[in-house]
């Protein structure tokens, strides 16, 4: 097969060592060409070159911003994205069963690409831009921001990271007076007190080392987006709700504060004032407006 292997050099897993090893292993049995990237933007534009260059499958190294570029390049294409984990958490490539490992991950995605197993599956859109696995909305954006000032401390920090920057967020950077956002869904029914919201294409969430972050387990490729709001953001019901996504999610499904959908097609959530976002793990700014949609059969997904 003629692969394309684009690396993210800077993401926090990506080493010089796993980088020829990996090229290498992929090489054995295929025709590969080996791209890098070099600025935010950039892996679409190389997924995009690719599949017009007759490319059959693009394989990522690198984290989950660099899988979402990617699949935005490659959206609508016949040409398939193939993921290996290369960043600090890889939510995406361990949702869909890999090691988080990127050599031991290069070892299924060969045995997946002599199996020829590729699937076509969903997306969610948010303003137009693809996601693969959720957009967070409010709260849990803010905390991305904070993250992402402390990129440099990903690569040796990378969950503990997150769970300071949540705690900083909740005390200094992230207005709790008001609710922040309404949400209008396709039925007609509102809920105009949002203060967090997160929409899912997948599940888990996240994970907190090896521990799945099960949020919206009934969240899948197959179904539409599942939208879990929070109407709350007092300690107690973060708390509680990150507890229970750790284990059974029996609170979440429970808490009245906390509003649950699945299988949407569409949903539109309009900002009591500029409110923040973020796609796959990337932080994209403020923003008073977003139109989040499910549009099945639009990536082919090489699976383990």
């Amino acid at each position: 097969m003629k692969l394309l292997l684009l690396v993210n050099s800077s993401a926090s897993s990506v080493t010089a060592r796993s980088r020829v090893v990996i090229q290498k292993a992929l090489s054995a049995d295929h025709e590969v060409t080996v791209a890098e990237t070099s600025r935010r933007g950039h892996a679409t534009r190389l997924a995009q070159g690719a599949a017009s260059s007759g490319t059959e499958v693009v394989v990522v190294l690198g984290g989950d911003g660099t899988l979402n570029e990617a699949a935005n390049g490659l959206a609508g294409s016949t040409c398939a994205l193939a993921a290996l984990p290369g960043g600090s958490t890889n939510v995406f490539a361990r949702t869909i069963g890999l090691p988080n490992d990127p050599i031991e991950a290069t070892g299924a995605l060969l045995d997946a690409l002599v199996r020829r197993s590729i699937d076509r599956v969903g997306l969610g859109v948010v303003n137009g831009r693809y996601f693969l696995f959720h957009v967070g909305i409010g709260f849990d954006a803010a905390v991305v921001e904070q993250v992402e000032k402390r990129s440099g401390l990903k690569r040796y920090a990378g969950h503990p990271l997150f769970v300071y920057a949540a705690f900083l967020t909740w005390f200094r950077h992230y207005d709790r007076s008001r609710p922040r956002f309404a949400l209008r869904l396709q039925d007609g029914s509102v809920i105009d007190d949002g203060y967090f919201a997160i929409c899912l294409k997948t599940n888990p969430y996240t994970f907190l080392g090896n521990r799945p972050f099960n949020v919206a387990p009934e969240a899948g490729f197959d179904s539409g987006l599942s939208l879990v709001t929070f109407r709350s953001i007092g300690f107690t019901t973060l708390i509680g709700g990150a507890a229970s996504a750790l284990g059974s999610g029996r609170r979440l499904k429970r808490d009245r504060r906390i509003d649950r959908r699945s299988d949407l097609a569409e949903v539109t959530i309009t900002g009591h004032g500029p409110v923040p976002y973020q796609v796959d793990g990337d932080y994209l700014g403020d923003i008073d407006r977003l139109v989040l949609k499910h549009e099945p059969d639009c990536l082919d997904l090489v699976m383990p």
